[in-house]
């Protein structure tokens, strides 16, 4: 039988070693998320000691689950839990089915959670896990079997007040009710193990678009900001799946005109404006945006690139290079998905007067009503929707606000900015706990 392994977790370099980029950025997220922190740490100057503490994982698990496929052949899989830091509450972050997941992405990714959760305040750390495989290609008994290998695997290092799972690319609520049962047969019934879950099953109500609404709440503030009028703005969404879908529909209710949506098989384009009801029914009819009555069909690609005021990557991190920066002509861009921008293309956005919000405030909605449905399960007192979203808004517009202050104050980028709110929070409980 396969047992999990903790994997070593050699610290980064600290200071200039890690400031050193190769000439071509072609660079791994571990490396983003690593440039980002440390550009932060030097502006604020933060202890050598302290940077250590954290940029250093605690544990890093690599598990193999053995699944029985429908054919009847036998697939090994691999599956990878990153717990970043505890020190300002349990592990927090969410669970992906991708075929591209490796160490190393999940690495940064649970070190943006760390950041994310400190920003708007919610008393959790970092985490993050994922399995490489390719979920569109399995079957509802596979992927069960895939999630309940994998909640047995690193069931030693869960707990409600440990590590707590959520969705996240390529998994959904009823994955993390797979999760809740298989932990439930060793630990008794424990709703608050996982967020994200199904209502019925003490899930959140507003949990299923709270990214997507913290989405556009930060991209209204950021209008309203740098004089931009989010009711003539004209928007391009990459990406449709839950985060960008209801970005879409909140978005445009503000009276925004979303000019052009994707998915993963292709994106269309309205000059008018598309109506997002009509894009849901087309999509739930076909199974994608593209080839909509009406529309014109437009890459992933091409919809970077489109003449608009407000760019949302919502999909896969990696979507603007240095391949495609210089082709990019909208004036604010707001990060849904985690890394859409590298490094390479943000400092190229700022020598050109684009803004960029970055994703550990943009996205940071999910994990704050995550948040919201983990006190619900611990109290056994389930909230109203409209309570949720008006403590979502506060929180959201309370993280925007600081951010947006920093900027101003120190004249540093919205990313720096953010960074170093999240750090000074992060480093001060380490030094009260050390």
């Amino acid at each position: 039988m396969t047992t999990a392994t903790i994997a070593p977790s050699p610290a980064a370099p600290v200071g200039d070693a890690a400031n050193v980029r190769p000439a071509a950025p072609h660079l791994n997220f571990n490396q983003i998320a690593n440039e980002q922190f440390q550009a932060a740490a030097d502006h604020m100057k933060l202890d050598r000691e302290i940077q250590l503490l954290l940029r250093t994982p605690y544990r890093e698990l690599i598990v193999q689950i053995p699944v029985r496929m429908d054919n009847g052949s036998l697939e090994l899989f691999h599956g990878f839990r990153v717990q970043h830091n505890a020190v300002r509450g349990p592990y927090k972050g969410g669970i992906r089915y991708h075929h591209k997941v490796d160490l190393n992405e999940v690495r940064s990714l649970a070190a943006l959670m760390t950041w994310k959760t400190a920003l708007v305040d919610v008393p959790f750390g970092g985490a993050k896990g994922g399995i490489t495989c390719d979920p569109t290609n399995m079957s509802r008994k596979e992927l069960q079997s895939l999630t309940r290998g994998f909640a047995q695997k690193i069931d030693m290092a869960l707990g409600v007040y440990r590590d707590i799972p959520a969705p996240d690319v390529g998994t959904n609520a009823q994955v993390m009710a797979w999760i809740m049962d298989e932990y439930g047969k060793k630990h008794g019934y424990t709703p608050a193990i996982v967020t994200g879950k199904p209502v019925n099953l003490g899930g959140s109500l507003g949990r299923d678009e709270a990214t997507g609404r913290g989405v556009m709440i930060i991209t209204r503030e950021a209008c309203k900001a740098f004089g931009m009028d989010i009711k003539n703005a004209r928007v391009a969404i990459q990406g449709f799946g839950n985060v960008g879908s209801w970005a879409a529909r909140l978005i445009s209710n503000l009276g925004a005109k979303i000019v052009a949506v994707s998915d993963v098989k292709g994106g269309i384009y309205a000059e008018k404006g598309l109506d997002i009801e009509k894009v849901f029914t087309h999509l739930n009819s076909t199974g994608s945006v593209v080839d909509m009555p009406g529309t014109q069909d437009v890459t992933n690609e091409e919809l970077l690139t489109l003449n608009v005021d407000v760019l949302i990557p919502a999909a896969l991190g990696g979507a603007i290079t240095e391949k495609n920066v210089d082709d990019v002509k909208a004036k604010l861009v707001v990060e849904a998905a985690n890394s859409p921008v590298t490094p390479f293309a943000d400092e190229k956005f700022r020598s050109k007067g684009i803004r960029i919000v970055p994703d550990i405030l943009a996205n940071a909605g999910g994990v704050t009503v995550s948040y919201f449905e983990w006190v619900q399960n611990l109290q056994q007192f389930n909230w109203d929707l409209d309570k949720v979203n008006h403590e979502l808004e506060l929180r959201m517009v309370k993280a925007w606000n600081a951010v947006h202050q920093r900027h101003t104050d120190e004249k540093i980028p919205l990313r720096m900015a953010a960074y170093a709110v999240a750090l000074a929070k992060v480093a001060e409980a380490s030094r009260q706990r050390f």
